[in-house]
């Protein structure tokens, strides 16, 4: 049964959180050298005349006070309302609407491969603790955290180049539900680069906790029973480690949603990563916000949704 009282609780937090990031956002933009009328106009902009400059400082809205101008933009984004690009004039949220799209396949296929990579491989060590076939996991795991993403990302697409010819798309973004084959031509390389960190997260605390389960005064007691092992891996081992894999995952996710950048620089995807990277390096404030309020959305939500599985998976958190 759903706690009303819980959730409104972790809303209210929700919304405390996004409302510190839209605020710490919008002061650290205005802290850099420069502002609106700079990136829309470029070197351009020293030749304009005061009032041409009072004019245009007007027209963006900058000429107010700060709290003013926050105020505009937190009003703004309750209406759905995210502004206009600095650079090209276009809606916001049409080119958030267009990018998070191919953020969210990466992040997910990303997940399902690492998560399943990553709990096939821990039970395998876990199962085996001392061996050589968990000696040979834990290491394979420290390599696959100890390359950088941007290395592995590289050498990727080199030896693809290289030895099949292929290239990172950069042409239009074939979505899902147009083409599969190219679809994943295009986002299976890059979400396997991801995956091997993520993977590896997961396989270390899926050995860890099968390791800490098998010892338990409940496994040995279904073994004496005569459970078949499957069976007590699957119904007494796994279940109960389900809540440390299930916060990782959950955290590891929400990470991914706003940590594509370089991935999707080096294999030229239009994501959210590639599209917040362009703004910062244009100065284009509308982009940076709306993009960073979006991903802070999408880290709250993926937490909160975590936070439902618990009392799904752990009648003792609904409990509590």
């Amino acid at each position: 049964m759903l706690n009303w009282r819980w959730l409104g609780a972790r809303a209210l937090g929700a919304l405390i959180t996004l409302l510190g990031v839209t605020v710490v956002v919008f002061v650290v933009l205005r802290t850099i050298p420069g502002d609106a009328i700079t990136a829309s106009l470029g070197i351009e902009s020293g030749t304009l005349t005061p009032a041409q400059r009072a004019s245009l400082e007007h027209f963006y809205g900058i000429d107010r006070p700060w709290f003013a101008q926050l105020w505009a933009w937190i009003s703004g984004v309750a209406h759905g309302d995210l502004g206009l690009s600095l650079t090209n004039g276009k809606s916001v949220t049409s080119l958030v609407a267009s990018s998070l799209p191919v953020t969210v396949e990466l992040a997910v296929l990303s997940a399902l491969i690492g998560t399943a990579f990553g709990v096939v491989l821990g039970v395998l060590a876990g199962s085996r603790p001392g061996r050589a076939s968990d000696s040979l996991t834990q290491g394979a795991s420290l390599v696959g955290l100890a390359i950088p993403e941007f290395v592995l990302g590289t050498a990727v697409v080199t030896i693809l180049a290289e030895a099949f010819h292929y290239f990172p798309d950069t042409g239009t973004f074939v979505p899902l539900t147009r083409s599969v084959s190219g679809n994943m031509s295009q986002i299976l390389y890059p979400s396997l680069v991801l995956a091997v960190a993520f993977a590896a997260n997961v396989m270390r605390t899926t050995r860890s906790e099968y390791v800490e389960m098998a010892d338990a005064d409940y496994v040995r007691t279904a073994r004496g029973k005569g459970l078949s092992p499957g069976r007590v891996r699957r119904s007494h081992i796994l279940r109960n480690a389900t809540i440390p894999i299930v916060t990782l995952t959950g955290i590891q996710f929400g990470y991914l949603l706003g940590g594509t950048v370089i991935i999707e620089q080096i294999f030229a995807l239009p994501g959210m990563g590639r599209l917040l990277f362009t703004a910062i390096s244009n100065r284009d404030y509308p982009v940076v916000q709306g993009t960073v309020l979006v991903i802070a959305v999408l880290f709250v939500l993926v937490n909160l949704l975590v936070d439902l599985l618990y009392r799904m998976i752990d009648p003792r958190t609904r409990a509590s």
